[in-house]
Protein backbone atom coordinates (compact mmCIF):
# COMPACT_ATOMS: atom_id res chain seq x y z
CA UNK A 1 0.00 0.00 0.00
CA UNK A 2 1.45 3.82 -0.83
CA UNK A 3 1.64 5.92 1.65
CA UNK A 4 -1.23 8.32 -0.38
CA UNK A 5 -3.19 4.86 0.21
CA UNK A 6 -3.21 4.52 3.54
CA UNK A 7 -5.15 7.70 3.79
CA UNK A 8 -8.20 6.06 2.06
CA UNK A 9 -11.10 4.85 4.45
CA UNK A 10 -13.37 3.37 1.58
CA UNK A 11 -16.54 2.69 2.54
CA UNK A 12 -15.59 2.85 6.06
CA UNK A 13 -19.05 3.71 8.26
CA UNK A 14 -17.98 6.46 10.48
CA UNK A 15 -20.47 8.02 13.42
CA UNK A 16 -20.14 11.67 14.15
CA UNK A 17 -21.84 12.94 16.94
CA UNK A 18 -23.02 16.58 16.95
CA UNK A 19 -22.96 16.56 12.73
CA UNK A 20 -24.48 19.84 11.82
CA UNK A 21 -21.83 21.60 13.82
CA UNK A 22 -19.43 23.61 12.57
CA UNK A 23 -16.88 21.50 13.56
CA UNK A 24 -19.02 18.28 13.07
CA UNK A 25 -19.16 19.03 9.48
CA UNK A 26 -15.31 19.60 8.96
CA UNK A 27 -15.26 16.02 10.33
CA UNK A 28 -17.92 14.97 7.64
CA UNK A 29 -15.91 16.34 5.09
CA UNK A 30 -13.29 14.48 6.16
CA UNK A 31 -14.70 11.22 6.03
CA UNK A 32 -15.97 11.72 2.30
CA UNK A 33 -12.81 13.00 0.89
CA UNK A 34 -11.25 9.66 2.34
CA UNK A 35 -14.10 7.94 0.50
CA UNK A 36 -16.10 6.53 3.54
CA UNK A 37 -19.37 6.85 5.09
CA UNK A 38 -20.43 9.80 7.53
CA UNK A 39 -23.03 8.69 9.73
CA UNK A 40 -24.10 12.24 11.22
CA UNK A 41 -25.94 12.27 14.68
CA UNK A 42 -27.08 15.39 15.88
CA UNK A 43 -30.12 16.23 17.96
CA UNK A 44 -31.16 19.14 15.35
CA UNK A 45 -33.08 17.79 12.53
CA UNK A 46 -32.86 21.24 10.27
CA UNK A 47 -29.50 21.84 10.51
CA UNK A 48 -29.22 17.88 9.44
CA UNK A 49 -31.24 18.43 6.60
CA UNK A 50 -29.16 21.17 5.68
CA UNK A 51 -26.16 19.39 5.47
CA UNK A 52 -26.54 16.76 3.98
CA UNK A 53 -28.18 18.45 1.47
CA UNK A 54 -25.16 20.70 1.15
CA UNK A 55 -22.87 17.96 0.70
CA UNK A 56 -24.54 15.93 -1.76
CA UNK A 57 -24.50 18.94 -3.86
CA UNK A 58 -20.60 18.87 -3.47
CA UNK A 59 -20.33 15.13 -3.41
CA UNK A 60 -23.13 13.74 -5.28
CA UNK A 61 -21.89 10.51 -6.11
CA UNK A 62 -21.33 9.85 -2.28
CA UNK A 63 -23.60 8.35 0.64
CA UNK A 64 -24.28 10.35 3.14
CA UNK A 65 -26.19 9.21 6.74
CA UNK A 66 -28.31 11.19 8.99
CA UNK A 67 -30.04 10.38 12.57
CA UNK A 68 -31.81 12.87 14.49
CA UNK A 69 -30.51 11.15 17.97
CA UNK A 70 -30.02 12.17 21.90
CA UNK A 71 -26.66 10.62 22.16
CA UNK A 72 -27.73 10.51 26.28
CA UNK A 73 -30.12 7.91 25.15
CA UNK A 74 -28.51 4.12 24.95
CA UNK A 75 -31.90 3.05 23.51
CA UNK A 76 -31.88 5.74 21.03
CA UNK A 77 -28.10 4.46 20.23
CA UNK A 78 -28.51 1.15 20.25
CA UNK A 79 -31.23 1.39 17.28
CA UNK A 80 -29.18 3.59 15.27
CA UNK A 81 -26.22 0.69 15.74
CA UNK A 82 -28.63 -2.02 14.73
CA UNK A 83 -29.83 0.16 11.95
CA UNK A 84 -26.65 0.31 10.55
CA UNK A 85 -25.47 -3.02 11.11
CA UNK A 86 -28.55 -4.58 9.35
CA UNK A 87 -27.88 -1.91 5.79
CA UNK A 88 -23.41 -2.36 6.12
CA UNK A 89 -22.57 -4.89 8.24
CA UNK A 90 -19.65 -3.03 10.02
CA UNK A 91 -19.37 0.19 11.75
CA UNK A 92 -15.59 1.37 11.71
CA UNK A 93 -15.21 4.44 13.39
CA UNK A 94 -16.61 6.85 16.12
CA UNK A 95 -15.99 10.67 16.49
CA UNK A 96 -16.99 12.12 19.96
CA UNK A 97 -17.75 15.49 18.97
CA UNK A 98 -21.16 16.28 20.26
CA UNK A 99 -20.49 18.78 23.22
CA UNK A 100 -22.39 22.36 25.22
CA UNK A 101 -19.89 25.06 23.76
CA UNK A 102 -20.06 28.19 25.46
CA UNK A 103 -19.39 30.36 22.34
CA UNK A 104 -18.73 34.31 22.43
CA UNK A 105 -20.17 34.43 18.64
CA UNK A 106 -23.92 32.04 19.52
CA UNK A 107 -25.17 33.91 22.76
CA UNK A 108 -25.06 30.58 24.36
CA UNK A 109 -27.04 30.07 27.43
CA UNK A 110 -23.75 28.26 29.41
CA UNK A 111 -21.79 31.66 28.50
CA UNK A 112 -22.60 34.90 30.56
CA UNK A 113 -22.38 36.36 33.63
CA UNK A 114 -22.55 33.15 35.89
CA UNK A 115 -19.57 32.90 37.80
CA UNK A 116 -18.46 29.78 39.36
CA UNK A 117 -20.11 30.12 42.90
CA UNK A 118 -23.46 31.13 40.92
CA UNK A 119 -23.24 28.54 38.20
CA UNK A 120 -26.82 26.97 37.61
CA UNK A 121 -26.34 23.30 38.73
CA UNK A 122 -28.75 22.35 35.74
CA UNK A 123 -25.92 23.97 33.07
CA UNK A 124 -23.48 21.77 34.62
CA UNK A 125 -25.60 18.68 34.68
CA UNK A 126 -26.58 18.88 31.09
CA UNK A 127 -23.02 19.39 29.91
CA UNK A 128 -21.52 16.73 31.67
CA UNK A 129 -24.49 14.74 30.19
CA UNK A 130 -24.19 15.57 26.93
CA UNK A 131 -20.35 16.10 26.86
CA UNK A 132 -18.97 13.21 28.79
CA UNK A 133 -21.79 10.67 29.39
CA UNK A 134 -23.39 11.09 26.14
CA UNK A 135 -19.59 9.85 24.69
CA UNK A 136 -19.66 7.43 27.16
CA UNK A 137 -22.76 5.80 25.84
CA UNK A 138 -21.32 6.44 22.03
CA UNK A 139 -18.27 4.28 23.10
CA UNK A 140 -20.20 1.45 24.99
CA UNK A 141 -22.43 1.14 21.83
CA UNK A 142 -20.78 1.94 18.95
CA UNK A 143 -17.16 1.07 20.08
CA UNK A 144 -18.48 -2.72 21.08
CA UNK A 145 -18.91 -3.39 17.71
CA UNK A 146 -15.71 -2.69 16.84
CA UNK A 147 -14.35 -4.49 19.43
CA UNK A 148 -16.02 -7.65 18.45
CA UNK A 149 -14.98 -6.69 15.27
CA UNK A 150 -11.08 -6.55 15.90
CA UNK A 151 -11.08 -3.04 14.19
CA UNK A 152 -11.72 0.24 14.47
CA UNK A 153 -10.56 3.67 15.30
CA UNK A 154 -12.60 6.75 18.03
CA UNK A 155 -11.52 10.00 17.89
CA UNK A 156 -12.52 11.99 21.12
CA UNK A 157 -12.69 16.17 20.48
CA UNK A 158 -11.49 17.84 23.29
CA UNK A 159 -9.83 21.51 23.13
CA UNK A 160 -7.13 23.53 23.90
CA UNK A 161 -9.22 24.32 27.05
CA UNK A 162 -8.68 20.01 27.89
CA UNK A 163 -5.01 20.89 28.08
CA UNK A 164 -4.96 24.78 29.65
CA UNK A 165 -6.96 26.41 32.18
CA UNK A 166 -9.72 29.23 30.21
CA UNK A 167 -7.97 32.90 30.21
CA UNK A 168 -10.79 34.40 31.56
CA UNK A 169 -9.17 37.80 30.73
CA UNK A 170 -10.43 37.44 26.36
CA UNK A 171 -13.98 37.32 28.03
CA UNK A 172 -13.61 40.46 29.85
CA UNK A 173 -15.51 43.77 29.15
CA UNK A 174 -14.01 47.31 30.41
CA UNK A 175 -16.30 48.99 32.64
CA UNK A 176 -18.16 46.26 33.62
CA UNK A 177 -18.17 45.13 37.24
CA UNK A 178 -16.52 41.62 38.12
CA UNK A 179 -19.59 40.24 39.25
CA UNK A 180 -20.87 40.44 35.95
CA UNK A 181 -18.28 39.78 34.02
CA UNK A 182 -18.75 36.94 31.50
CA UNK A 183 -16.89 33.93 31.81
CA UNK A 184 -16.07 30.28 30.20
CA UNK A 185 -18.02 28.07 32.45
CA UNK A 186 -15.83 25.39 34.92
CA UNK A 187 -18.42 22.82 33.03
CA UNK A 188 -16.30 23.04 29.91
CA UNK A 189 -12.91 22.79 31.12
CA UNK A 190 -14.08 19.48 32.89
CA UNK A 191 -15.51 18.23 30.07
CA UNK A 192 -12.52 18.81 28.12
CA UNK A 193 -10.65 17.19 30.73
CA UNK A 194 -12.62 14.58 30.99
CA UNK A 195 -12.77 13.66 27.53
CA UNK A 196 -9.08 12.72 27.63
CA UNK A 197 -9.23 10.93 30.37
CA UNK A 198 -11.65 8.86 28.54
CA UNK A 199 -9.71 8.17 25.16
CA UNK A 200 -6.59 7.19 27.86
CA UNK A 201 -8.42 4.62 29.50
CA UNK A 202 -10.00 3.08 26.66
CA UNK A 203 -6.91 3.15 24.11
CA UNK A 204 -5.29 0.87 27.04
CA UNK A 205 -8.58 -1.56 27.37
CA UNK A 206 -8.84 -1.90 23.62
CA UNK A 207 -5.49 -1.56 22.86
CA UNK A 208 -5.02 -5.84 21.90
CA UNK A 209 -8.80 -6.10 20.01
CA UNK A 210 -7.64 -3.63 17.19
CA UNK A 211 -9.56 -0.46 18.23
CA UNK A 212 -7.30 2.64 18.25
CA UNK A 213 -8.89 5.90 20.49
CA UNK A 214 -7.06 9.11 20.37
CA UNK A 215 -7.52 12.75 21.14
CA UNK A 216 -8.50 15.74 18.95
CA UNK A 217 -8.00 18.66 20.70
CA UNK A 218 -9.20 21.61 17.79
CA UNK A 219 -8.58 25.58 19.35
CA UNK A 220 -9.72 29.27 18.85
CA UNK A 221 -11.81 28.40 15.58
CA UNK A 222 -12.91 31.79 13.71
CA UNK A 223 -16.39 31.88 13.14
CA UNK A 224 -17.69 35.74 13.31
CA UNK A 225 -16.74 36.39 16.49
CA UNK A 226 -16.20 40.10 17.51
CA UNK A 227 -13.21 41.71 16.36
CA UNK A 228 -12.15 42.80 20.71
CA UNK A 229 -12.34 39.09 21.07
CA UNK A 230 -10.50 38.23 18.13
CA UNK A 231 -7.21 40.38 19.03
CA UNK A 232 -7.39 39.51 22.80
CA UNK A 233 -7.05 35.53 21.87
CA UNK A 234 -4.82 36.43 19.08
CA UNK A 235 -2.72 37.97 21.30
CA UNK A 236 -2.27 34.22 23.37
CA UNK A 237 -1.40 32.55 19.91
CA UNK A 238 2.02 32.51 18.84
CA UNK A 239 1.17 32.14 15.44
CA UNK A 240 -1.03 35.58 15.84
CA UNK A 241 -4.14 34.33 14.34
CA UNK A 242 -7.16 31.71 15.40
CA UNK A 243 -7.64 28.82 13.11
CA UNK A 244 -9.34 28.65 10.22
CA UNK A 245 -12.16 25.58 10.01
CA UNK A 246 -10.66 24.03 6.80
CA UNK A 247 -7.73 23.55 8.93
CA UNK A 248 -8.92 20.20 10.49
CA UNK A 249 -10.26 17.89 8.05
CA UNK A 250 -7.02 16.66 6.96
CA UNK A 251 -5.36 16.18 10.68
CA UNK A 252 -9.14 14.08 11.01
CA UNK A 253 -8.10 11.89 7.94
CA UNK A 254 -5.41 10.93 8.74
CA UNK A 255 -6.05 10.21 12.66
CA UNK A 256 -9.00 7.84 10.70
CA UNK A 257 -7.03 6.10 8.45
CA UNK A 258 -4.67 3.16 8.68
CA UNK A 259 -2.01 6.33 7.95
CA UNK A 260 -1.88 6.49 12.12
CA UNK A 261 -2.15 2.92 12.30
CA UNK A 262 0.47 2.59 15.25
CA UNK A 263 -0.79 5.77 16.86
CA UNK A 264 -3.63 5.80 20.15
CA UNK A 265 -3.71 7.09 23.30
CA UNK A 266 -2.31 9.96 21.95
CA UNK A 267 -3.58 13.73 22.50
CA UNK A 268 -3.35 16.09 18.82
CA UNK A 269 -3.28 19.70 19.45
CA UNK A 270 -3.84 22.11 16.56
CA UNK A 271 -4.16 25.33 18.48
CA UNK A 272 -1.23 27.44 16.49
CA UNK A 273 1.03 27.27 19.73
CA UNK A 274 -1.27 28.32 22.46
CA UNK A 275 -0.84 25.55 24.90
CA UNK A 276 2.79 25.58 24.82
CA UNK A 277 3.48 29.13 26.15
Amino acid sequence: MSIFDQFKIKDQVIIITGGAGLIGRRHAEAVLEGEGIPVLLDIFEEPLKKVKAEFLQQYPDRTIETYVADITNRSCLEAIRDELLKKYGHIDGLINNAANNPKVEGGSKNLGAMRFHNLPLDIWEDDMRVGLTGAFLCCQVFGYEMEKQKKGVIINISSDYGVISPNQNIYKKEGVPEEEQTVKPVSYSVVKHGIMGLTKYLATYWAKCGVRVNTLCPASLSNGQNEEFVQKISELIPMGRMSRPDEYPATVLYMLSEASSYMTGATVILDGGRTIW
